[in-house]
């Protein structure tokens, strides 16, 4: 029985995808429930599982289509897959691969002595190679005519997959058509088009240096007190809660202490109106292939350190595999931005609206300091506050930094909450 595979209803405020990933192609065996396909949305990475398990009968919507909710993408045919199907298959593959080992031999005996070594080590190499690859990496590399040799598996024990041969066809692919004879003196380019994340990005970037009177102040924390602290109790903590105790959980603490000082950095503008939220839900920007995004710690103030270190954890996973929904980006009130993994000293960061404010931490750099009348070195950090200046005045920001840097300069402040 024919089963139609349609696109999943979209969250609210999307109004279509685009068709990103086939993981399968017709033909293949699908499992219940196995991910087939990925769709791109402005936001978001939505998986879509097969409802059935069978064979992929038919590709209704190909790469880079856009999409509907409830629109037919593909067809399966129901039933389990057939396994003397996948063996005619391997010996098809089998027999392709012994022909053009064949033919080699024969185009060896007719080369010089040179040719003949470094032929023969490249078959040597396709050999041990054909041996290597999963039934399923086989058929694709015979149908796709990929020189398994050329291909760096990823598998166990460096096994080469279905999904390396279909990458390395991708990049075949994508090299021919974007790529142009070179000759002497030429520059080559390249043009791709942005992805639906990226776009959007980019959309709101814009859309926020246009429609707020941006400012930023800076101020800079002597890290040892808080490098102090996790030294002496990082091993202890990781072995309690099975989790990191990260340089973010001092900030997302010290960041909601300071904003029950400054309410006005937590609100954020309406229309005319300006909305003062009683609560402390914490985006922590990640960077992924995709792009930024940024997950949002609910209710900070009411969470542990070792929580708010596993939420971290936890999101900054969902993010890098594509699993965040809309839910766990929405509704933040303010947003930390870490440029210093990178090895940023100083930049502005841009405010995620709604919200009317976001902090920045840099890189962690020792540095020449005066105190009580000498110089000493410090590992210390620029902090940039970006905010929005219609809402918030020069002496909110400038007070909440300086809360900041007085949390984190004496971390038993966090605990007794002075």
């Amino acid at each position: 029985m024919a089963i139609e595979v349609k696109v999943p209803l979209l969250p609210e405020s999307i109004s279509d995808a685009t068709v990103s990933t086939w993981h399968k192609k017709a033909g293949d065996s699908v499992s219940r429930d196995e991910n087939i396909v990925d769709l791109e949305t402005d936001k978001v990475m939505l998986e879509v599982p097969a409802p059935a398990s069978g064979i992929l009968k038919e590709i209704v919507k190909k790469e880079g289509s856009t999409v509907q909710a409830q629109e037919v993408i593909a067809v399966i045919e129901e039933g389990e897959a057939r396994a003397e199907t996948t063996a005619k298959s391997d010996q098809k593959s089998n027999s392709g691969a012994a022909a053009t080992e064949q033919k080699s031999e024969k185009q060896d005996k007719q080369s010089t002595p040179k040719q003949e070594q470094k032929t023969t080590a490249a078959a040597q190499k396709q050999s041990s190679n054909t041996a290597e690859l999963s039934p399923s990496a086989r058929r694709a590399a015979a149908e796709h005519d990929v020189d398994v040799s050329q291909v760096n598996g990823t598998g166990k024990g460096g096994r080469v997959t279905k999904e390396n041969v279909l990458a390395a066809r991708s990049d075949e692919t994508r090299t021919d058509k974007n790529a142009t004879t070179p000759s002497d003196g030429a520059r080559l380019e390249k043009r791709v088009p942005m992805t639906r994340i990226r776009a959007r990005i980019a959309e709101r970037l814009l859309e926020v240096t246009q429609n707020t009177a941006m400012l930023t102040t800076f101020n800079e924390i002597n890290m040892a007190p808080v490098m102090e602290v996790r030294s002496r109790y990082r091993e202890k903590f990781e072995k309690k809660y099975n989790t990191r105790l990260g340089f973010m959980s001092f900030f997302v603490r010290a960041v909601v202490e300071a904003l029950k000082r400054s309410p006005v950095v937590n609100a954020s503008i309406d229309g005319n109106d300006i909305v003062y939220h009683g609560y402390f839900d914490i985006g922590v920007a990640v960077s992924t292939e995709r792009g930024l995004v940024v997950p949002v710690v609910r209710n900070a103030d009411q969470l542990s350190m070792a929580e708010i270190e596993m939420q971290i954890a936890a999101s900054a996973e969902k993010a890098r595999t594509g699993k965040l929904t809309l839910e766990d980006m929405q509704g933040g009130t303010f947003t930390i931005t870490n440029g210093g993994v990178f090895g940023s000293l100083m930049a502005t960061p841009i405010i995620n609206a709604p919200q009317c404010a976001i902090l920045g931490m840099h890189k962690i750099q020792e540095r020449p300091v005066v105190e009580n009348g000498e110089i000493v070195i410090r590992p210390m950090m620029y902090v940039a506050l970006s905010y929005d200046h219609r809402l918030i005045d020069g002496k909110d920001s400038v007070l909440f930094l300086v809360s900041i840097k007085e949390l984190l300069e004496d971390p038993t402040r966090l605990l007794l909450e002075v």
